[in-house]
């Protein structure tokens, strides 16, 4: 039996860390059922939530997860790990196509295509619509399928030890962003 794992994405009233809130997460645990949860920003009061994305114990699957990891530490004070990240492993093993995004993902290593309408639209609003709630949803449903398969990838290229070393740093990544270093390459000459 291996260890327990949750997806996980956010969504934000923007991509901008300080100036735009988080408004919603979306949790599965990789069974077909996903949860969205409407946060009541300003408090964010989730103590359940908090709790399961510092939990050691349990995996949380991400795509882009630098962005999301970031908003946690900021908006719900907790550092998100362990963590795995499938743009990375993307990037890392799919090294013949430069469309690492989650609708590409998804079509190309599982053949089943999700919409991205809703990716743009009012997070904040007192009720979601229907059409939100299904986008949201279908953001977490395909990570752990998706996992699996970059995971064979990254295995058969010998490169799942680097991708674990990324998944290590990318909290660490997220709280550089936070702290004011968003584009800034600190391991770079100059």
């Amino acid at each position: 039996m291996g260890a327990a794992s949750v997806a996980v994405d956010s969504e934000t009233m923007g991509l901008m860390l300080g100036r735009d809130p988080l408004c919603v997460v979306q949790l599965s645990a990789g069974d077909g059922d996903a949860h969205v949860v409407r946060l009541n920003r300003p408090a964010y009061d989730a103590p359940n939530l908090k709790r399961l994305l510092g939990d050691p114990a349990t995996l949380k699957i991400f795509h882009f997860g630098r962005f999301d990891i970031a908003m946690f530490l900021l908006h719900l004070q907790v550092m998100t790990a362990p963590v795995y990240c499938t743009k990375i492993a993307s990037r890392l093993v799919r090294t013949y196509t430069d469309r690492h995004g989650l609708k590409d993902l998804i079509k190309d290593v599982l053949s089943v295509d999700i919409s991205k309408t809703q990716q743009s639209s009012d997070w904040g609003a007192a009720r979601l619509t229907p059409e939100q709630v299904a986008y949201a949803a279908s953001d977490v449903l395909y990570l752990h399928a998706l996992k699996a398969k970059l995971d064979a990838m990254l295995e058969r290229e010998g490169r799942l030890g680097l991708a674990q070393a990324c998944f290590q740093f990318l909290p660490h990544r997220a709280a550089l962003d936070v702290a004011g270093w968003p584009e800034v390459d600190i391991f770079a000459h100059s």
